[in-house]
């Protein structure tokens, strides 16, 4: 189920949805029923929606990539909590080197970058190509580190991006501030949490459908 662009740039494509910050059954269930591409799992000590690795092994979600979130962890947590929650995928929010996501398995990551880091964009362009043979995706979100800010980011400044990896816009999406956000850019994909929320780690099925609906419109 990895996505891959397609040769013609100008060719249609299926925007990637990921949903993150799966903690219940439910939700997962939800998700996967409104057609949700990747499901993500956070294992940062410090998030309201950590989950153990025992209780992400145990959310059936069928179909769609399993993505672990980690947070400044080390190398072997990082490979050891993939292996015992069944992930996919690791998305990595630190500033993990070559070496690191070269041990995690180039295929196997996401790597988060932060725009608003950046004065001028060529910089972060320089960024993403830098990190491009040991990432399978990158990861655009708010703030200059970690995540979970729930707030958007200057999506227009992203139009265009030359980026040489599929990346998902991330930061604050929700039914409120999506059309806004598909409005400034293309990314292959969109990273959601907080917005489709009730409470942390507890998600609007309503909101879910809703947000699907945004990003592929039917007819």
């Amino acid at each position: 189920m990895t996505y891959t662009l397609p040769a013609d740039p100008g060719a249609t494509r299926r925007p990637l949805i990921k949903v993150c910050g799966i903690t219940r059954q439910q939700d997962a269930d939800a998700c996967l029923e409104a057609g949700v591409d990747m499901l993500g799992f956070i294992f940062h000590p410090q998030s309201p929606r950590r989950v153990t690795p025992e209780q992400a092994a145990g959310l059936r979600t069928p179909g769609a990539l399993r993505v672990g979130v980690f947070v400044n962890q080390t190398q072997a947590e990082v490979l050891r909590v993939m292996d015992r929650a069944r992930l996919d995928l690791a998305q990595l929010c630190g500033d993990n080197d070559p070496a690191f996501c070269r041990a995690v398995g180039p295929g196997r990551v996401m790597r988060v970058f932060w725009p608003e880091r950046h004065s001028a964009r060529a910089a972060l362009e320089d960024d993403l190509h830098s990190l491009a043979p040991v990432m399978a995706y990158a990861l655009l979100d708010a703030g200059t580190a970690t995540g979970g800010h729930g707030r958007a980011q200057d999506a227009e400044r992203l139009h265009g991006l030359d980026c040489p990896v599929p990346w998902l816009l991330a930061g604050g999406l929700g039914p409120e501030t999506l059309p806004r956000a598909l409005a400034a850019c293309a990314p292959a994909g969109y990273d959601l949490n907080s917005g489709l929320e009730s409470a942390p780690g507890v998600k609007d099925h309503r909101r879910i459908r809703a947000a699907v609906a945004l990003i592929r419109p039917r007819g």
